[in-house]
């Protein structure tokens, strides 16, 4: 009997050893410290600001993986597990909605922006007149003008509606640079290995070796407008980076980059 109780209490003694660490684990684990946000290349500096905000005030950690709407939504349709999915247009968005890896629900219009023409830095031109008569394939010389590829990357899609509303498209169709996403397009002009480029105005605002020299007519493209939404399989915690994106924290940070806000802020 002394053998069998000293068994069973070495038995007892090895189960609270063995299971106890797992129980405390379990109950120690931290829920929804942090959260995964596909952007549009063109917000990173903002929001890079804005997710440090974010994480002071909630502790919950953002991670952000920024590349061109069409690709990040790629992602998500293969199953990155992204929480949050912000694209520079509509119809990433609305593919996403179709595919069934959006939350319909939660969707909003966040942000506007402007599409522009640049220069490198100390380029000669300046203060240029986009309109029917401009000779743009002129303007790039030798050179290329670098914007995002026109089937997929939202910059380049902007810029081909553009060009071809003011009957340029044709001219400048051969001299086109066409990359991944727009902030690869503004390196180009940055590095002089494009002596023009299309881009966002806030991508220019945010590389001091560029210069606007342009801006796009509003209506020869369709409003370049960011929607957020988050994604079906998000967790508890994108529920407060969403309402984060609304408040006058996040709106003074974003407008200091160059966005347009479009969306009511909230305290």
């Amino acid at each position: 009997m002394p053998q069998r109780t000293s068994f069973s209490a070495a038995l007892a003694a090895l189960f609270v050893v063995c299971v106890l660490p797992f129980a405390a684990q379990a109950q120690q684990k931290p829920q929804d410290k942090s959260i995964l946000v596909f952007a549009a290349a063109s917000m990173k500096n903002a929001l890079d600001d804005v997710d440090a905000a974010f994480a002071k005030q909630t502790g919950i950690a953002v991670v952000a993986s920024y590349d061109a709407s069409s690709a990040l939504m790629k992602q998500i349709e293969q199953g990155a597990p992204a929480d949050v999915y912000i694209s520079a247009d509509q119809k990433w968005m609305d593919y996403g909605s179709q595919r069934g890896v959006i939350d319909d629900g939660t969707r909003v219009n966040l942000l506007g922006n402007t599409l522009v023409l640049i220069a490198e830095k100390d380029s000669k031109l300046n203060n240029v007149t986009i309109g029917p008569s401009l000779d743009l394939a002129g303007l790039a010389g030798a050179g290329r003008i670098a914007t995002g590829d026109v089937r997929a990357v939202p910059v380049g899609i902007y810029a081909r509606a553009a060009l071809q509303k003011l009957g340029l498209w044709d001219a400048v169709e051969p001299k086109l640079a066409m990359v991944g996403n727009v902030r690869a397009a503004l390196v180009l002009v940055a590095r002089g290995e494009a002596p023009l480029g299309i881009v966002y105005a806030t991508d220019a605002k945010a590389e001091p070796a560029v210069k606007v020299i342009a801006a796009f007519p509003e209506d020869s493209h369709e409003p370049i407008v960011y929607p957020v939404a988050a994604t079906r399989t998000a967790k508890p915690a994108a529920a407060l980076y969403l309402a984060f994106l609304r408040s006058a924290t996040a709106r003074a940070i974003v407008e200091t980059y160059g966005f347009r806000v479009l969306i009511k802020s909230v305290s």
